[in-house]
Parts: C-alpha cells; sequence; structure tokens
C-alpha cells in the first residue's frame, strides 16, 4: 500500500523506457522513422515488465525532419494496436518531448488517461546517403502534399536570411559572444570553457551504449580547427555543434501508479514526474532586449530549483540542453553550478548525437535509469529554438507527497524582467557599436563573411556585414584576448542594400 495521500490514479509514474539506435550495413536495410518508434515502444513496454500498450490513452509523437508522413501519430498507433484518444504530432522544438512528458503525467493525474507514450526517431544518416547514393528506400511513400514543418527561420527577418543569421548555427554564437563578454570573460576564456564542457559531454557519450559517436575528445581537439574539425560559424567548430545525421529512436512510458501496480510493475522500475516549468522568448530573436541571458530560461530553472530546494535537497543528475555551447553555460549559472558540473547522463547533441527534436526523449530515457540504478532526484532541461523555448522537469526515484500541478507556465515572470526592446532598422548611418557577432565559414574553411549585431547612435539594433577581404576588422573580430563586444566603429551602406560595420 502506498503511504501517499493521494489516490493512487491519479499518480503519474515512468514504468518503461526504450531505445534503438540503427546502423545498417546496407543502406536499403535502414529503418525508417516509424519503423523506429514502433521499436522504441515496443521497448519501452518490454522494459517495464508488463503489457500496457493494449490500454494506450494518450500518445505523443515529437515531430521528426527525416521523412515526411501524412498523421504519423494515427500510422504509428496502428502499428501498435491501439486507439487513444489523445493521439498528437506537435511543431518543431527541441524542448518539446519534456513538455510532452509533463503534459502526459498532468493528464493521468486528472485521470483523463492511466497509459502513456512519449517516443521520437529520426533517420536522417540513412535518408541522407540514400539521396547522395541515388538509392529509392523502401519505405512508406515520402509524403509529399504534406507541408514542411515551420522551423526558426520561417519566423526571422529578411535581413537576417540576406546575411545568413537565420539558422541555428550562426544565431547561437550571438548568444555566445554576448554572453561571454558580459560574463568578463576573454574569447579565449570562453572556448576553454566551453572545450572542457564538452569534453564532459563526450566522456559520457563514450560510455552510453546507445551513442551515435563513442570518443571521448579533449578540450583542445574539440576546439582546435582541423580540415576535419572545421569552422562552421564562430566559435563553433564541427565539435562544438548538434550532430542530426543520426539513426535513433527513443520512448518513454507512463502510468498511473494504480496501473503500474495492477500490470504487475516491479517497484524498482518506478521514476516519478514531480513538477516543472515552461515558458518562451519571441520567435524572432530580433526582437528580445539583450542575448546575455535568457529570462524564461531563468525563469523555468529558478521554478525547478525551488521545487527541490525547497526541500532542502538537490539534484542527484542533470541534463542540460547542449545543442551549443552557450545554451548550458547559461544555464549552470542559472543553477549555480560550477564549471566543473556534470552537465549530462546522456552524452549531448554533438556525441550522442542529435536526433533533431527528439534528443532530450533519450535524455529521460538516460535518466530514468541512472536514477534506477541510485540517486533520488534529476532535472530534465530541454530547449528549442533560438534559446526560444525552454521546458524543466524534476524527476524522483521517491514518490511525491503532492499532487502535480496543472498550471506550470512561468511566462508572467519571465516577461517581467523583460526590459526595453530596440527598434530594428535596416538603415542607419554614423557609429555603431558591438552587441554581438559571428563570423560565417564555407566549407573549405575560407570566411565567408561576419555578422555583427549593432546598436545606432539612437540606441536601434541593425545587423551589418563585415566582408571577408576587411581583414582589419575581421582581425578585431576574432582577437582571442579581447571582445569586440562593445566596440565602436562606423556604419556604411552599401549597394545590395547591406550595411557594412568598419572598426575604429
Amino acid at each position: 500500500m502506498s503511504n501517499s495521500p493521494l489516490p493512487e490514479d491519479r499518480i503519474p509514474v515512468i514504468v518503461g523506457v526504450g531505445e534503438i539506435v540503427d546502423r545498417p550495413k546496407d543502406i536499403a536495410d535502414g529503418l525508417e522513422p516509424l519503423a523506429l518508434l514502433e521499436q522504441a515502444v515496443r521497448r519501452a513496454e518490454a522494459d517495464s515488465g508488463a503489457k500496457l500498450l493494449g490500454e494506450l490513452g494518450s500518445l505523443d509523437v515529437v515531430n521528426f525532419l527525416s521523412w515526411r508522413y501524412c498523421d504519423p501519430e494515427e500510422q504509428l498507433a496502428a502499428r501498435l494496436g491501439a486507439a487513444p484518444a489523445h493521439c498528437y504530432y506537435g511543431p518543431v522544438g527541441g524542448e518539446s518531448p519534456i513538455r510532452y512528458i509533463h503534459e502526459a503525467a498532468k493528464r493521468i493525474a486528472r485521470g483523463e488517461c492511466s497509459v502513456a507514450v512519449i517516443c521520437g526517431a529520426e533517420a536522417q544518416s540513412t535518408a541522407t546517403k540514400a539521396e547522395r547514393g541515388g538509392i529509392s528506400l523502401p519505405w512508406t511513400p515520402f509524403a509529399h502534399d504534406v507541408e514542411e514543418p515551420k522551423r526558426g527561420a520561417a519566423f526571422q527577418k529578411p535581413m537576417a536570411v540576406k546575411l545568413g543569421v537565420f539558422r541555428p548555427i550562426t544565431v547561437y554564437p550571438l548568444y555566445e559572444s554576448a554572453t561571454s563578454a558580459h560574463w568578463g570573460q576573454t574569447p579565449r576564456e570562453a572556448l576553454a570553457e566551453s572545450g572542457a564542457l564538452w569534453s564532459i559531454y563526450s566522456k559520457v557519450a563514450s560510455e552510453n551504449p546507445n551513442s551515435w559517436l563513442k570518443k571521448r575528445f579533449t578540450p583542445d581537439e574539440i576546439t582546435t580547427p582541423t580540415p576535419e574539425n572545421r569552422l562552421i560559424a564562430w566559435p563553433y567548430t564541427k565539435l562544438m555543434v548538434a550532430n542530426p545525421t543520426v539513426n535513433m529512436g527513443g520512448a518513454v512510458l507512463l502510468t498511473s501508479l494504480a496501473k503500474a501496480r495492477t500490470a504487475g510493475v516491479p517497484a524498482d522500475r518506478l521514476i516519478y514526474p514531480v513538477g516543472g516549468a515552461s515558458a518562451e522568448e519571441p520567435r524572432d530573436y530580433l526582437v528580445r532586449d539583450q542575448f546575455y541571458e535568457s529570462h524564461p530560461q531563468n525563469a523555468v530553472l529558478k521554478t525547478v530549483m525551488d521545487l527541490v530546494e525547497g526541500d532542502g535537497k538537490k539534484f542527484d543528475a542533470i541534463e542540460l540542453y547542449s545543442c551549443f555551447p552557450c545554451v548550458p553555460k547559461m544555464a549552470r549559472r542559472t543553477l549555480g553550478l560550477g564549471p566543473d558540473v556534470q552537465p549530462t547522463v546522456t552524452g549531448g547533441l554533438t556525441f550522442f548525437g542529435a536526433p533533431l527534436n527528439t534528443y532530450m526523449t533519450h535524455a529521460a530515457v538516460a535518466m530514468v535509469r541512472k536514477l534506477r540504478q541510485g540517486g533520488q532526484l534529476g532535472l530534465l532541461y530541454g530547449q528549442g529554438g533560438f534559446v526560444t523555448k525552454h521546458h524543466g522537469l524534476v524527476l524522483s526515484r521517491e514518490m511525491p507527497k503532492e499532487a502535480l500541478k496543472q498550471d506550470t507556465s512561468v511566462q508572467a515572470e519571465a516577461d517581467r524582467n523583460r526590459r526595453t526592446v530596440p527598434d530594428f532598422v535596416t538603415e542607419a548611418s554614423g557609429k555603431g557599436k558591438v552587441e554581438s557577432f559571428t563570423v560565417i565559414y564555407k566549407g573549405n574553411g575560407e570566411v565567408e563573411h561576419g555578422v555583427v549585431m549593432l546598436r545606432t547612435e539612437q540606441d536601434a539594433r541593425a545587423l551589418a556585414r563585415v566582408p571577408a577581404d576587411d581583414a582589419v576588422t575581421l582581425k578585431h573580430l576574432l582577437d582571442m584576448d579581447r571582445t569586440p563586444v562593445g566596440s565602436v566603429g562606423a556604419i556604411v551602406a552599401v549597394d545590395d542594400g547591406v550595411l557594412e560595420w568598419r572598426v575604429g
């Protein structure tokens, strides 16, 4: 019997987790995303030690981009022989697996269902190799009539697109430059912190049997540009960014505690969601107040800390989303953790692999396994977009004493801390002060151009280019011992309608 005052049919609990990694010797034998999803879900049921999928009442499928289907959530439900009342295929977002787990737990707490699955999969490695090799895959036909999902680039200003700062790899460096300057670091010190942090991720990945890249890298190997580890967008090399070219599936199975006990799930399988929080930034990153912190991230992480510290406890394990180094560097500071933080139980999006929106499904799987082995409390922090969408969730081996809260948005707190947002302009002259910057590189390692985010003399925000042949200004931007953030230069309008910036 339970010692909890809560009714057992309203206590959500994770009872099973499953993963699959597909490395086909023959490309044509590669499994499609739907097959990976089914395998992961069935493995999660097997992990629970009980037969539960026949009573599936809630199914959330994480958005995938390596193949396109018509109603993939319904196709998966049919493969599973289930007809869940809640059957959902969501939008793009790296935080979405954590949000879906949290929402499924809330659904169980409301008594709307007793069995729920959250799953995601990608087969980008096979899809890419097949396309390059002209190989026709024996998969469910590609749904050309289904609209391509909206990604972050769809929400950005035309000037950001024109200058190439509309994709994650070129936007996150703007946070990298702004945060390190705000923290008083030189670029060299910031790069050293990133390398040390990423080396920890690689170590965990090297020990995770489900990782795509099972090799431990030193900090210098990660941060030093080479032909195999080329610079992509300053200061990020290939080994500092997410690797989406993987074939992976992951699934998390939840039930009510009553259902788990009735089905005979062993007690040592049970991990409880105890609470969490969510908040968002504007989708257009150029209408944020600054780039050295995220108010939604802060609000979410402080809320989940309060959930634990209010009981005088601490996290035994954490997963800090790791698409690019600036995100966990920001998060660990908000959490009050030092540079020696153990930031992952999974291995990170570079080394474990980044099956696009569903990495945090695998992180949840890894966290459940970690807590089953020992330790009591785990934190899963996921984010999506361009430091845009944030969700944190606390898991525990111990049964919660209070009912799972239904209202977990901390958007009001995030918005309360938001300061004045500068107007964005595409026409300017005079002097411009650097708010942030990056330098974009070609595949051969040559500079394509630099991009600076500026504040004009009227305190408006503008984007400006630094041409590849402006060696003086590029040298200023790439100085390892002095950040260019805060420096002032001339804004010049050129014939193609783009502003340029020159140091001095």
